[in-house]
């Protein structure tokens, strides 16, 4: 019997790095992974990184510009050790849903595009789900939820409050005609309690075991809450 290893969490990272057909890039959004990432260790926990690809995943450019800097994100940019352990991500497939006892997926775009029908990944919040340890995802990332199914076949989002990015904060970063779905609309499709605060403030929600952030503000609370959740 595998027993699960109470101070190890799961971090899933997009390894998707274009923005539509734009011819510019997109990935994951630096805030959404150091604010969680810090206080994850910071609590005392061991995070393995993964990603589909392994290796160093794609960061948005737009979240590297000055306008969108955090104390997280400038302790990162200082922080060549972690810089390394970004670089080496665990590919997917060799990760086991046994050896951990949360797992977090920061957004950006990226996930949108890979993750989202990702099997790998849908079978591990499956995994995590069934064993009723936490699953928290953050503004886009919320979109890993949508294929994944429990033991009836219903939408997993079916009924739960759920958060993620909303239709008007894609509208204000001028996205709604490149991304592949809206991903407030597909969850409102998918039966889900879709929830949502004002434009860019932070805004989380939990519901069985999932913990939803709507946008990268909601980062850090997203990880407050895990860790609560964990403890």
């Amino acid at each position: 019997m595998t027993t699960t290893n109470t101070t190890q969490v799961l971090m899933v990272i997009t390894s998707h790095d274009k923005l539509g057909n734009t011819g510019e890039k997109t990935g994951f959004w630096l805030e959404e992974f150091a604010a969680p990432y810090y206080q994850l260790i910071d609590a005392g926990y061991s995070v393995t990184l993964a990603s589909p690809l392994g290796g160093q995943p794609p960061l948005d450019p737009k979240s590297a510009e000055a306008d969108f800097q955090t104390d997280a994100t400038r302790r990162f940019e200082q922080d060549k050790a972690n810089q390394a352990i970004l670089a080496t991500t665990t590919k997917l497939e060799l990760i086991d849903a046994n050896d951990y006892a949360a797992v977090f997926y920061p957004g950006g775009h990226g996930p949108i595009w890979d993750l989202t029908t990702n099997q790998k990944s849908i079978a591990l919040i499956s995994a995590f789900i069934e064993q009723n340890k936490p699953v928290a995802v953050v503004c886009h990332s919320t979109s890993v939820l949508l294929n994944v199914k429990d033991k009836n076949g219903a939408a997993i989002v079916q009924g739960k409050k759920i958060t993620g990015f909303t239709n008007s904060e894609e509208d204000a970063v001028q996205l709604t005609d490149i991304v592949p779905f809206l991903l407030e609309d597909e969850l409102v499709k998918q039966g889900a309690n879709y929830q949502k605060g004002d434009d860019w403030a932070s805004f989380v929600v939990e519901d069985s075991g999932i913990i939803s952030g709507q946008n990268p503000a909601s980062s850090s609370e997203v990880a407050t809450r895990l860790i609560k959740q964990l403890s």
